[in-house]
């Protein structure tokens, strides 16, 4: 390691967080802001999730080609030039937005920026172990996650909102649509017919229109009588809430506000097609075994509102307007459907004076009065998603640039020694994955990545239905906009802020020291999703407590398995043995994590996190197995 500490004079500080920024934005482009490009840019559903859903595959065979970026040049290379080919292929997908076949060409450039961006992750891995001492890797491991998780918010958060402005501020007066909810209200029937605007409203410059909504109930009846032809009929609400769905659906369909959808191939629901036998015999065995014993459920449904939009004039001829609607501001809670129906509405010279219908539902949880804003913007999409990508690309120009600076040359980065004849390259990527499989504790080393996660992986899956669920099916019966503070707000924090202080911990006492107080931290945690399933006690405040506790606890531990994959990769193909076990990783959280539904549903929330607590044995028994350094990760004192 003497070679990388001279050849790494580039204070860490000066690199890292920008490396590790730069790491993160390509995935939430291709994974997060293309669908809401795509949903913005009037791409079906069906599209969106047929298309974009294949977009993951790069990062997961990633390390396939890892041997590669091994082998061939050196990772400062691979690096910088993965970034400049980011930078160009953003750009191109910023100036093919306004094109005629737009899904077609920016969707093909997403692959190429997916499987560049994994290209790069593993260069970056590679780098950061090439570049950093084990001690400064020890220590700046929870910086770079940071900057990571910093780099999803951005992405997600900052870009869309420019979008947002754009298109508020280059079209019509944005509408705002608000809905109460209070509990105190008796429940009403919606209403499918548009209540007349007033005079005033039919006057001056074009915009659009919505009328003033009355308060809603938060909570639905168990029935409703309806008047069907002409004939009073009585269903159950959940019927109606399809019924009223359907006719939003068919509604907007027909008026032409929304392109309507072929529907997808799928397989026969009849009654005699679906199993009515109940679950199977394993199942009941593990429901009657180890299942909890709890009083039989009564499902609540949530409340809906339906509100109508229109314009107030006639725009001109052969022009069209474009209404996109979101959520502004207020309680999440009370949440405009979009997963099966449109919000954006395409308005014309035929259609101006028809309604376009929004669909809501009520949280049937809220105890409390609630309000929410939604604005519907008609500004010019096309152009506010060029200026995101546009920012996108201008940003990995200037990392490029910056990095060509920045990141420092370590001596352990040079060429490989293999030739550069196809044969030696392909004899070299082969010896790769056997090498691999021929380190020491080898097997080991992959339980250790498969099972050190394994409550994690199951608890992950089912920390927010757990919020969400009301509390005699076993959950909380937190609302939505509750758990988007505890588990979005609270629970990233506690996360970041363990990860950084395990960072450094770990560099001050070497992995070795720390790993059985990681092991336990990751295990010890998860006892307060115990405690909050048997508590009666449901407070928020309770609940911020214990998520801060268990996220904080899961960040401080996962450094130690940060830091193991770093070390077990440790030697002549360190790059590609890293990705190799970010696949294991990948694997580990994969498997369990399909599963933990399922078993959720069969025993119950209180005996599935005792469960989890269970597996805390598999993370604490891998661990004694494990043969580490005691040196590793810890500063040596000079003498």
């Amino acid at each position: 390691m003497n070679n990388t500490k001279k050849a790494a004079k580039r204070n860490p500080w000066a690199w890292i967080p920008t490396l590790y920024f730069a790491q993160g934005l390509p995935y939430v482009a291709v994974m997060t802001i293309s669908v809401i490009m795509y949903k913005r840019l009037g791409i079906s559903n069906t599209d969106i999730a047929l298309y974009t859903g294949w977009l993951y595959l790069p990062w997961v065979i990633k390390p396939f080609w890892s041997p590669f970026v091994d082998i061939i040049k050196t990772k400062r290379w691979w690096t910088l030039t993965m970034q400049w080919i980011i930078a160009f292929a953003l750009a191109g997908i910023a100036f093919t937005i306004p094109t005629p076949f737009f899904f077609q060409l920016t969707l093909a450039i997403f692959w190429l920026v997916g499987f560049t961006s994994a290209t790069h992750d593993i260069a970056a891995d590679g780098f950061y172990m090439l570049a950093l001492s084990e001690h400064e890797q020890s220590l700046y491991v929870g910086i770079r996650s940071t900057f990571y998780r910093v780099a999803t918010v951005a992405g997600q958060g900052l870009l869309v909102i420019v979008a947002g402005l754009i298109e508020t501020n280059s079209g019509l007066p944005p509408v705002q649509v608000t809905v109460n909810a209070d509990p105190a209200v008796e429940w009403r029937p919606c209403n499918l017919a548009w209540t007349d605007a007033a005079e005033a409203d039919l006057q001056g410059e074009l915009q659009f229109i919505t009328p003033v909504q009355d308060a809603i109930a938060t909570t639905a009846p168990a029935e409703v009588t309806v008047d069907v032809n002409g004939q009073q009929v009585v269903m159950p609400f959940k019927v109606y809430a399809s019924m009223m769905r359907d006719s939003v659906k068919h509604l907007n369909e027909r008026n032409g506000f929304v392109a309507a959808e072929t529907p997808a191939a799928t397989a026969d629901k009849t009654p005699a097609a679906a199993s009515d036998n109940g679950p199977g015999a394993f199942t009941k065995w593990v429901s009657e075994t180890f299942g909890e014993e709890r009083e039989p459920y009564t499902a609540k449904d949530n409340n809906i509102a339906i509100v109508g939009v229109r314009l107030n004039q006639k725009p001109a001829p052969g022009e069209e307007i474009v209404l996109n609607v979101t959520h502004k501001s207020g309680d999440q809670s009370i949440k405009l459907e979009q997963a099966s129906l449109s919000t954006r509405f395409v308005f014309n010279e035929s259609n101006w004076d028809k309604t376009a219908w929004l669909y809501y539902e009520i949280d049937h949880k809220l105890s409390a009065p609630a309000t929410a804003k939604f604005e519907g913007a008609s500004g010019n999409i096309p152009f506010a998603w060029l200026v995101v990508f546009a920012i996108l690309s201008a940003f990995f120009f200037v990392v490029a640039f910056y990095h060509s600076w920045a990141l420092p040359r370590p001596a352990s980065d040079g060429n490989n020694e293999a030739g550069t004849t196809a044969s030696s390259i392909f004899k070299e990527f082969f010896e790769t994955f056997k090498s691999f499989f021929q380190k020491k504790q080898v097997w080991v080393a992959i339980a250790f990545m498969l099972l050190y996660r394994l409550p994690e992986a199951q608890l992950v899956k089912l920390i927010n239905p757990f919020l969400l669920d009301p509390i005699d099916k076993g959950g909380l019966g937190l609302t939505t906009g509750e758990v988007g503070i505890v588990y979005g707000t609270v629970g990233i924090i506690g996360l970041t802020i363990g990860g950084i202080i395990g960072g450094i911990a770990a560099a001050k006492g070497g992995l070795k020291k720390w790993l059985w107080p990681m092991a336990w931290s990751m295990s010890l945690t998860c006892l307060t999703f115990v405690y909050l399933s048997y508590a009666a006690n449901h407070s928020l405040l309770v609940v911020n407590i214990c998520v801060f506790i268990e996220q904080f606890g899961y960040g401080f531990g996962f450094t130690a398995y940060m830091l193991y994959l770093i070390y077990f990769s440790e030697g002549k193909h360190k790059t590609a043995h890293y990705a190799i076990c970010t696949g294991f990783m990948a694997l580990g959280m994969m498997l369990p994590g399909m599963a933990a539904g399922w078993l959720q549903e069969t025993i119950g929330y209180r005996h599935f996190f005792i469960w989890t607590m269970i597996c805390c044995a598999a993370t604490i028994g891998v661990c004694a197995f494990l043969k580490i350094d005691p040196n590793f990760g810890r500063k040596i004192e000079k003498e």
